[in-house]
């Protein structure tokens, strides 16, 4: 499979035209990925451009592409959406992570009532930050026309507006429904996770007036780094990307 690389030139080229990579991506292909003249590449905006083409320079802080083909890739519907609450470690951002290489399409950072980690001020954008370059690289690996977006940190009053417009999703051991056996009706699609010590009562009760729905994968209770990844691997199936 050709290596893929991600510049916001794609978005408005077309086939013969030559892309150039620069910076950080050019590097990547240069020096990391090691790619060569003639060697076929993709490239993408992240916004649903994809091209493909073949390596006419390659220096370490420049890479010219020579664009053969062209296509313009849907945004997928319905969403995925991942509130993946803030965790010790790295245990959310291995969710993040993993869930976009399997598909969600946005993530939402949810400061919960049990987060041992806290987002505040200045240590919010800077989460946010090291979140989208997690995303951007996971979404580069897994060849994503779409890089999914992450949504600034949300506090339970805030998820609860987006339950009352919204399918939300609880992931909750005490569940009875399984999430496989969910009738899915094309709406977009909230999946929220709790943090290492579980979403608190208050928090249930108040997401569940709002409209939000309690679910469970199975019977194993699953870290908070695994959930929302297996999760949106049993819905990605469901509504028929993979």
């Amino acid at each position: 499979m050709a290596l893929h690389f991600v510049t916001a030139e794609a978005s408005a080229a077309a086939v013969g035209d030559t892309v150039t990579l620069t910076g950080a991506e050019a590097k990547h292909a240069a020096v990391v990925r090691r790619v060569r003249v003639g060697e076929q590449i993709t490239l993408g905006d992240g916004s649903g451009v994809w091209l493909s083409g073949a390596a006419s320079l390659v220096e370490a802080t420049r890479v010219d592409v020579q664009i053969t083909s062209r296509t313009d890739v849907e945004r997928p519907s319905p969403q995925l959406v991942l509130v993946q609450a803030l965790a010790k470690g790295d245990r959310d951002e291995l969710a993040v992570q993993a869930s976009c290489e399997l598909g969600v399409d946005e993530i939402v950072p949810w400061q919960a009532a049990r987060s041992v980690s806290r987002w505040e001020g200045a240590k919010a954008a800077k989460g946010r930050e090291r979140w989208a370059t997690i995303v951007r690289e996971a979404a580069k690996q897994a060849h994503r026309a779409w890089i999914p977006t992450v949504s600034e940190v949300q506090s339970t009053a805030q998820l609860a507006q987006r339950a009352s417009t919204q399918r939300m999703l609880l992931l909750e051991p005490s569940a009875t429904i399984r999430l496989t056996e969910l009738e899915l009706d094309g709406r977009d699609i909230v999946l929220v996770v709790g943090p290492e010590g579980g979403i608190s009562g208050d928090e249930l009760e108040r997401l569940e007036a709002a409209g939000a729905e309690r679910v469970v994968l199975g019977d194993a209770v699953l870290r908070t780094s695994t959930a929302g990844p297996a999760a949106i691997a049993v819905l990605s199936a469901a509504l028929g990307r993979w």
